[in-house]
């Protein structure tokens, strides 16, 4: 009764950002437990990254900048659900199966770089882009975005496992809404005195060597 006496009065405490990252990853928590009968070794990875984000939603500091625009909160909402939209279509119109064994692989190895990469920006991690601090190092120190890189890697590998035109058609407007996050979140972390030497030692946002 203590503990939750104590989690109330840290969850009244916060920022309306802060609760709503909170309410999200909770949500969202469910719906995995919910939509998925048998947890898996990825699902448990994905259970831990969530209690992850929502100890962060109770501790991060307020950010220096923020993009609130309308645009980005629509790229924000859109990159946040569309992968629930594709396991809601796919309880409803039949599937083709193109590579299963492959397609677990890739959808392992994402959650492995999403975790990774989650531990590693820590209290820095947001849903709208914005300015706590600058990670250069770990997986940051390869790509921009790994996170990023580990969605585009589950989006494909649960792809490989099944299919249709429609969850193809979910996925590319997913994607599209996750290049207009990274560029909205580098103009905001463009303000951060670092930015310019970390761009040009890590050249690459999202592909090493493409993009």
């Amino acid at each position: 009764m203590k503990f939750l006496e104590s989690l109330g009065s840290v969850i009244l405490r916060r920022r309306f950002a802060d609760l709503l990252l909170f309410g999200v990853t909770l949500a969202e928590l469910i719906a995995l437990v919910y939509l998925v009968s048998e947890l898996t070794l990825v699902d448990w990875i994905y259970v831990l990254q969530h209690l992850v984000v929502l100890g962060i939603a109770l501790t991060r500091r307020a950010p220096a900048a923020q993009d609130r625009s309308l645009p980005t909160s629509l790229a924000v909402a859109v990159s946040i659900t569309y992968p629930y939209a594709q396991v809601i279509y796919l309880h409803w119109v039949v599937a083709n199966v193109a590579w299963p064994e492959g397609g677990l692989v890739l959808v392992t190895v994402s959650a492995l770089l999403s975790l990774v990469s989650l531990l590693w920006i820590g209290r820095l991690f947001g849903f709208r882009p914005a300015l706590r601090g600058l990670v250069t190092s770990g997986p940051y120190g390869l790509v921009r975005h790994p996170m990023y890189l580990s969605y585009l890697l589950a989006d494909i590998g649960y792809n490989l496992h099944e299919w249709n035109i429609g969850t193809v058609l979910l996925v590319l407007i997913g994607w599209a809404s996750l290049v207009y996050r990274i560029l909205a979140e580098e103009r905001v972390l463009s303000q951060d005195a670092q930015w310019q030497r970390y761009v040009g030692a890590v050249p690459y946002r999202l592909l090493p060597g493409v993009w």
